[in-house]
């Protein structure tokens, strides 16, 4: 499995950006696809998921509301839909593939894109 995020740049606090990660290789029902986060100096966060079969979604309450996970099954791909941001959402942002299981853990997810990075201006 390949993945590859795009989409980031500099933004406004307020402003949209929407995030994009094209996936090649096996993506099944069972699969989680999920966007994590990491600010400089620190971990790796949990931002949303969303799983592959039902579309079920899932946040971090620091996104909940403002934040839209989506994905298109035919083309592969996922999106991340990002309103009303704020400098605190800086960061480089990354989509994952789980392997089977958990979620919002780091460990869940067998497979990692590259990273795009996301700059909220003040």
């Amino acid at each position: 499995v390949q993945l590859q995020a795009s989409g980031g740049g500099l933004v406004q606090a307020g402003g949209s950006l929407k995030l994009s990660c094209a996936a090649s290789g096996n993506i099944f029902s069972s699969h989680v696809m999920g966007w994590f986060r990491q600010a400089p100096g620190m971990e790796r966060e949990f931002v949303a998921a969303i799983r592959w079969g039902t579309g079920a979604t899932y946040y971090a309450d620091s996104v909940k509301g403002r934040f839209t996970i989506s994905r298109d099954r035919p083309a592969k791909m996922v999106y991340l839909q990002m309103d009303s941001l704020k400098p605190d959402d800086t960061a480089v942002y990354y989509c994952a593939r789980t392997g089977n299981g958990g979620l919002r853990l780091v460990s869940d997810y067998h497979y990692w894109g590259q990273g795009t990075l996301v700059t909220v201006s003040s």
